[in-house]
């Protein structure tokens, strides 16, 4: 299954650290980001689940609920947070889904229809492609798909600058530029006419070409 932007997150039932979840009751009104790891105690993932442990506050403040995903059983789950805890300084502070049956990875697209047996006795490298992150809306649609390597920490920093963006974007018509964050400048989408746009902006804006109008980051 290929999945894209704005296609519905497909909903699951699955055991985590923190019991058994529906995933779309999960979310509920919030924002999430799903993020899955191809193996426990594998070293480039135990310092990606420490750092977001460590920055899970700023998820809090954007209403933005975190959940992890492994092939590994709940009991393997829970060695592996007390080695990130060592080594990393902080343990997961959200739910870590034992995807034991292969069943969500094969409906992200993570893992062919094929996959089956015993998740413990395969490899990191057999489940290389089990290295993405979604991100999610409160109207469970896919916002954003990243694929990682395996050898290439994720950037969660980056993660959040997206979803200010999103967050942003899905309240006001407008884009956001290249490398933008929280409090530059902003684009005023091309579905808003000159028209439309002096109503909502009679300040005006700065157009360096007609379709490049730019103007100061609406509030919240």
């Amino acid at each position: 299954m290929s999945l894209a932007i704005n296609d519905t997150a497909p909903d699951f039932q699955a055991e985590t650290t923190e019991g058994k979840i529906e995933f779309h009751d999960w979310i509920g009104n919030s924002w999430a980001v799903l993020f899955s790891h191809p193996k426990d105690f594998t070293p480039v993932c135990t310092t990606e689940l420490g750092y977001m442990a460590r920055i899970k506050p700023e998820f809090d403040k954007r209403g933005v609920k975190i959940i992890g995903l492994s092939v590994d059983p709940v009991d393997r789950h829970a060695g592996w947070a007390s080695d990130i805890q060592e080594t990393q300084g902080a343990a997961p502070n959200f739910p870590m889904i034992a995807d034991t049956d292969y069943n969500v990875s094969k409906l992200y697209g993570m893992l062919p229809a094929a996959v089956s047996g015993d998740p413990t006795k395969r490899t990191p490298a057999d489940n290389q492609t089990v290295r993405n992150v979604f991100v999610i809306g409160p109207d469970k649609k896919i916002k954003l798909i990243l694929v990682y390597p395996m050898t290439t920490g994720r950037n969660f920093d980056e993660v959040l600058r997206v979803i200010d963006s999103l967050q942003l974007t899905a309240k006001h018509r407008v884009a956001t530029p290249a490398n933008w964050k929280q409090g530059e400048d902003v684009i005023i989408a091309g579905s808003v006419s000159d028209d439309e746009a002096r109503t909502i902006y009679p300040n005006g804006w700065t157009a360096p070409k007609p379709y490049i109008r730019i103007v100061p980051q609406p509030e919240a």
